[in-house]
């Protein structure tokens, strides 16, 4: 299709039916603001949010806030807040324009304007995709205060950071009698609903005020893979529409959005669009971070030692979705009570489905990246419970293995890897001080505090197990090992 025209209202009419919005754009009014303007918002609670209203109405469009940076504010701006999303994989390119954008607010530009959104009485969710980082919590969850943030908090300073954009508003959502309020954490945190509802009551403790009543902080479970927008999707995007789209999101077909059913203000019928409202997240939270999270992390580690750059590349080598179903069934599922209706190991098979969508573009080493930071989630828990059960779990131990020999800093064919991780100094000391072989290495990484805990260094059979692998990714190589698994 021919490109004619820039997106925007007056272009609607020329685009193919199926990438007009679900809801015409300006028609419905804000009612929920949203904190972070990214790709995986606009991506994934952006399009239930409009397929919701599409099916059951409501004043739920979206104030969309961007934290620092004008540019993507700026250009939805220039395209009356419409952009594409294009779905990649399984088919031909697919997309769709998405109209639920209902205002726009910059928290770095104008601080009280986003404080003054979130207290209007017309707004019950403030939901956020900010990263974790943005929390500025410790990793015991408590907040990371220092003299600005405490400013920001007091009053003394703009509330420009998400704690104090939260605690602000909330005060003066409060004084003004707005009605109750949800706070809704879209961030990838285990327990993100209690965790930011702790993270609140610190920051409001720091104000000299308690929490309001009526504000709930339901958790949520998100999931579909958004990768970075190239130039090559922008030029797909408008092929794809017939009409030029400066800031589309690319997305996977596959989209999952489980929410913990508390929002004493109301909220969108996401279940409509597909979303699943629950009493319990645990449950689905533990699928995705064993039996997606993980497995993903064992193929760039196992692939990265291999050569191959792509997840991709790693599921092609002869005997891998083998020994990583193997995985998912011996050493993951054991450890998973799972939702109703789903089993752990067909939540694994079409984790490696989706893995396997070239269009995703996700490199090993992108993945492998804070290792340290993302085992004890991914495989050190379940591989925990298996032990405690009194069972050894060979491919769990296999795949740290690999992360091990990926920490020694060097693949298969003796090319270098790096090692990106916050906790990158330790662990080369502790290779450094090590006899360089497999009982020297393993030794020293599980003597790693802050990876492996007590419990798993002193645990001798898991230390056997992780030694045996180490030795036999050292003498065969990642190819070979896999392969006679196979």
């Amino acid at each position: 299709m021919a490109v004619t025209y820039r997106l925007g209202r007056g272009a609607l009419a020329s685009l193919p039916e199926a990438s007009r919005p679900a809801v015409s754009p300006g028609s419905v009014r804000a009612g929920i603001v949203h904190l972070g303007l990214g790709a995986f918002h606009r991506a994934h609670q952006a399009v239930f949010t409009e397929d919701a209203v599409a099916a059951s109405g409501g004043d739920w469009g979206i104030i969309g806030v961007a934290p620092r940076s004008r540019e993507i504010l700026d250009k939805l701006r220039a395209q009356d807040g419409l952009y594409s999303v294009l779905t990649v994989g399984g088919g031909p390119d697919r997309a769709r324009t998405i109209g639920i954008l209902a205002g726009f607010g910059h928290a770095a530009g104008d601080p009280y304007g986003v404080v003054a959104a979130i207290a209007d009485p017309g707004i019950r969710i403030v939901s956020m995709t900010v990263t974790e980082k943005a929390y500025r919590m410790d990793p015991a969850g408590r907040l990371l205060l220092d003299d600005d943030l405490r400013a920001q908090l007091t009053g003394q300073a703009p509330p420009v950071g998400v704690p104090a954009l939260l605690a602000r508003a909330l005060i003066r959502r409060q004084a003004a009698g707005g009605g109750p309020l949800t706070v809704l954490c879209c961030d990838n945190m285990q327990g993100n609903g209690p965790r930011i509802r702790g993270l609140v009551a610190q920051a409001l403790e720091v104000a000299g005020v308690d929490m309001p009543a009526g504000v709930a902080f339901p958790a949520t479970m998100v999931d579909r893979i958004v990768p970075a927008t190239s130039a090559d999707h922008i030029r797909r995007a408008a092929v794809a529409l017939g009409a030029e789209d400066t800031v589309p999101v690319v997305a996977e077909p596959f989209t999952q959005w489980v929410i913990e059913d508390d929002f004493p203000g109301g909220r969108p019928d996401w279940a409509a669009a597909g979303a699943v409202l629950t009493g319990d997240v645990t449950p689905w939270e533990l699928c995705k971070l064993r039996a997606l999270n993980g497995v993903h992390s064992a193929a760039a580690y196992l692939g990265a030692l291999a050569g191959r750059e792509y997840i991709a590349d790693s599921l092609e080598m002869p005997g891998m979705t083998g020994l990583l179903r193997r995985f998912i069934a011996d050493d993951i599922a054991p450890t998973i009570e799972p939702p109703s209706g789903v089993t752990v190991t067909g939540y694994g098979e079409q984790s490696l489905q989706r893995f396997a969508n070239r269009e995703l573009g996700h490199r090993n080493l992108q993945v492998a990246m804070d290792g340290s930071q993302k085992l004890p989630y991914r495989m050190l828990a379940a591989i925990t419970e298996r032990r405690r059960a009194g069972a050894v779990p060979v491919w769990g131990a296999l795949m740290v293995a690999a992360w091990m020999r990926f920490a020694r800093g060097y693949a298969d064919s003796g090319a270098r890897l790096p090692l990106d991780d916050p906790l990158a100094g330790p662990i080369r000391d502790a290779l450094a001080a090590a006899p360089d072989t497999p009982a020297g290495a393993v030794g020293a990484l599980l003597g790693v505090d802050a990876i492996f805990g007590p419990e798993l260094a002193g645990d001798a059979a898991l230390r056997s197990e992780l030694v045996r692998w180490y030795g036999e990714l050292d003498r065969h190589g990642v190819v070979a090992t896999v392969k006679g698994l196979g």
